[in-house]
């Protein structure tokens, strides 16, 4: 007995749906200022990511005693990843990366560099397997630009020689793919009283 073939319907294309333009800058304007300041105020409380990028674009501080949690949240969300993208060269979030780098220049200005140390190493851990989940690790140098804030406070510092070098180790040892700021650590690994 033959096999019936049956022939093969061509699809048809779906028109994609187009949102319609709207002129939010004539809709807003028509709106009274605190109704927007109360609009914007609830976008910020349910979009961190909206809060961080207002907070950068209008120089907002944090409040005293908030940095080191604010920075440690920007560090979660800077390294987020999906799984299912691993080697992908996926979205990162770019503006967290440039907060904790910030957050951190400020903890050492305030005399913190304790908590800047633990939140580095932090970075190292999180961050460094971001770049070993992805492709080709585009991230690398926006970590790198972070630690180096901490690596020139530690520097200029009047730290002991044992508390650099324990740092530096453990931050080695946390590097998942032993080659972010591998230079300055294997460095100050090497520092001597």
């Amino acid at each position: 007995m033959t096999k019936r073939t049956i022939p093969k319907k061509k699809l048809k294309p779906v028109p994609r749906m187009q949102q319609p333009k709207i002129d939010w800058r004539k809709v807003l304007s028509k709106q009274t200022k605190a109704v927007l300041i109360d609009e914007l105020v609830e976008l910020i409380e349910d979009d961190r990511r909206l809060a961080r990028r207002l907070a950068l674009r209008f120089h907002v501080e944090s409040p005293p005693g908030a940095l080191v949690q604010e920075t440690r949240q920007a560090i979660a969300e800077a390294t987020e990843y999906d799984p299912r993208e691993m080697n992908y060269n996926f979205d990162y979030d770019y503006a967290a990366y440039q907060t904790v780098e910030k957050n951190f220049g400020k903890m050492i200005k305030a005399g913190d560099l304790a908590a800047a140390m633990d939140l580095a190493l932090e970075l190292m851990k999180s961050g460094s397997e971001q770049v070993e989940m992805s492709d080709e690790g585009l991230m690398t140098g926006d970590i790198e630009d972070c630690l180096r804030v901490v690596l020139a406070a530690m520097k200029s510092a009047d730290l002991p020689a044992e508390t650099q070098r324990t740092w530096a180790k453990n931050m080695q040892r946390a590097d998942r793919i032993d080659c972010i700021c591998d230079e300055e650590l294997q460095d100050l690994a090497k520092v001597k009283e």
